[in-house]
């Protein structure tokens, strides 16, 4: 169970880069020719977020989990000291939550905003800010510590 739940949390990564990209690209090319914000832009929106919350839903239970079987999350004096157990255990939770956060403020102020440029912004600029987060965090920070 446990080695299904990591390949999960591993491939997912990919479906929500590509949604990131997807959403942004629709996102701008709404703003920039002044397209309403329609029911494809909405569904879109949602896929990504409902994406975005599985993926930390199944990284919740794997950071809970994985001491148990002994993988890299440990919590002791330890944890700290080591690079490769500090990023799991701090560094890749805490900013993957931020970024999941992203996501969630993009999808959540675009339904409440009634200008539908704003809509557009909104999700183009919060989606972007998540999208470089989990570049910045997945790839140049613990590039060397994935193994999937």
């Amino acid at each position: 169970m446990y080695q299904g739940l990591v390949i999960t949390h591993s491939y997912l990564r990919y479906i929500i880069l590509l949604m990131l990209v997807i959403v942004i690209v629709v996102s701008l090319i709404g703003l920039l020719n002044k397209v309403p914000y329609s029911r494809r832009h909405d569904k879109a929106g949602l896929f990504l977020f409902i994406c975005a919350h599985t993926q930390l839903l199944i990284g919740i239970i794997l950071y809970v989990v994985s001491a148990g079987y002994g993988h890299r999350v440990q919590f002791n004096s330890e944890t700290m000291k080591d690079p490769a157990l500090r990023y799991f255990a701090v560094e890749h939770a805490a900013m993957m939550l931020v970024a999941v956060a992203f996501i969630t403020v993009a999808r959540i102020s675009a339904k409440k905003t009634p200008v539908d440029q704003k809509k557009h912004l909104r999700m183009l600029v919060y989606n972007a800010l998540a999208l470089g987060l989990i570049i910045v965090t997945v790839y140049f920070l613990g590039g060397q510590y994935n193994t999937y």
